[in-house]
């Protein structure tokens, strides 16, 4: 039985458990609305809620302080596809369909993108089943057109964006994605620059959390916006234009905040339509910082204390931020060092609607956390791999942190407690926890054809 099977299966159990359908739809009415908001490549330390000094971000940072803010969350991935793979179904890179931006071995040419498969299960489909209208807006990339992995093929409902990854480095596109047919953007075939993809993005989504409080339903938006990462061409630079900054900096800056005035947008929405205290809303960034766009020696540090940028398995290429809001269920102002990971997303939000999970997952639920009480639950160890530049694997094992760049290569160890930029390797200090480790490693993944361990 696969992932898909033992869904329908399990599905069709919870339906005929209910005592009656009227009881199932007051369940439905009960559950919270879900808006995700994942950004693209943000640093953790451009966020003033995280320590940031120079980037304006009032919005999200108001969402930390009326919910909790999370210290150690982690992507999927170190880089777009695989982490969203991840996010979509609550697998981790040893066992999620896509698990990298490109295969390794295979895939059609020119760009070897791998799509979700017809059997993989998302969070859309999980929370559709439960009722839940479902909506996709921004940066999709696990399934190119016609391929079983487009998102109007993984339970979502409404879709609008980009469908490749490469294609969304293009803010001036003269086309876009609604469902599977494609809306021209003429006034930028020529880059006349009428059109910023960004806004039409952010109106789509608002559009979308407008519709389903019309129709008064249970709603998942999931705003994967493209923003900060890709070609840095904003519209204009406010309201940075007078800092004494390079170039590069300023742009940076003005699409960040760009980004967080389209949050306080939706905020006000669900204020304007009344959904506001029956909203669960999180904010995210897909993986860690890049310096290709500001340079690594910008005065915004977008990495912090944190080792590695995007591309690689140290602290600074997969840990991310990550709030949490939900008036009068999360207490304001929390912060939380609680540990978990992208690939819980999947349970988590299942658990919010009371839904079913489908079988296997590699997350858990981590609703205690987020509503501050205690998480029974804890993974073992957390585990990643990447292949771009060779095959690397990470593990987290409690605060011990294990890297390696090869299945032949030794192991660098880490102690995340004492050594949170990662600049002290100890496993010859350590031979037991580096065994440990190793299994971990050994045991965590399933073969992928398209991306081999070497």
């Amino acid at each position: 039985m696969n992932r898909r099977q033992f869904f329908r299966a399990a599905g069709a159990a919870a339906i005929a458990a209910a005592s009656c359908a009227g009881l199932a739809a007051a369940q439905r009415r009960k559950a919270p609305n879900i808006i995700y908001i994942m950004a693209d490549d943000l640093g953790q330390y451009d966020l003033g809620c995280c320590g940031g000094k120079h980037i304006r971000t009032p919005h999200i940072d108001r969402l930390a302080t009326d919910g909790v803010r999370f210290t150690q969350v982690y992507a999927g991935s170190t880089v777009c596809a695989p982490s969203r793979s991840v996010l979509m179904t609550g697998l981790h890179t040893g066992h999620t369909t896509v698990r990298g931006n490109s295969a390794a071995v295979g895939g059609p040419p020119p760009q070897r993108r791998i799509p979700l498969n017809a059997d993989d299960v998302t969070v859309a489909e999980v929370l559709k089943r439960a009722g839940y209208m479902t909506g996709i807006a921004g940066k999709w990339g696990l399934g190119e057109p016609g391929t079983p992995g487009i998102p109007n093929r993984q339970g979502f409902d409404f879709w609008f964006g980009y469908l490749n990854q490469r294609h969304a480095h293009d803010y001036w596109t003269d086309y876009l994605w609604r469902n599977t047919e494609k809306v021209p953007y003429p006034g930028n075939s020529d880059k006349t620059r009428q059109s910023y993809s960004h806004d039409r993005i952010a109106e789509e989504s608002l559009g979308f959390v407008r519709r389903a409080a019309d129709a008064g339903r249970p709603f998942f938006l999931y705003a994967a916006w493209t923003i900060p990462h890709g070609k840095l061409h904003p519209p204009d630079v406010e309201p940075y234009t007078d800092k004494p900054w390079s170039d590069a900096e300023k742009k940076y800056a003005a699409m960040v905040t760009r980004m967080d005035r389209d949050v306080g947008r939706i905020m006000a929405l669900l204020k304007e339509r009344g959904l506001d205290e029956n909203t669960v809303v999180f904010f995210c960034s897909d993986n860690g910082w890049t310096p290709s766009y500001t340079g690594t020696n910008s005065a915004f540090a977008s990495g912090g204390p944190l080792r590695g940028t995007k591309g690689n398995l140290y602290e600074g290429g997969i840990r991310v931020p990550m709030i949490v809001r939900w008036p009068g269920r999360i207490r304001p102002g929390t912060i939380s060092d609680q540990v978990w990971a992208f690939w819980d997303v999947l349970p988590t939000l299942a658990d919010l609607a009371g839904a079913p999970v489908p079988q296997p997952v590699d997350g858990i639920s981590v609703l205690p956390a987020i509503l501050g009480k205690n998480q029974e639950q804890q993974h073992e160890y957390l585990y990643w791999e990447h292949r771009t530049r060779g095959f690397q694997q990470a593990v987290r094992w409690g605060n011990w942190k294990g890297i390696r760049h090869g299945t032949t290569k030794p192991l660098e160890l880490y102690d995340l407690a004492k050594d949170l930029s990662e600049k002290h390797d100890v496993a010859g200090d350590h031979p037991d926890i580096v065994k440990r480790i190793e299994s971990y490693m050994k045991g965590a993944r399933t073969p992928s054809k398209h991306w081999p361990a070497l």
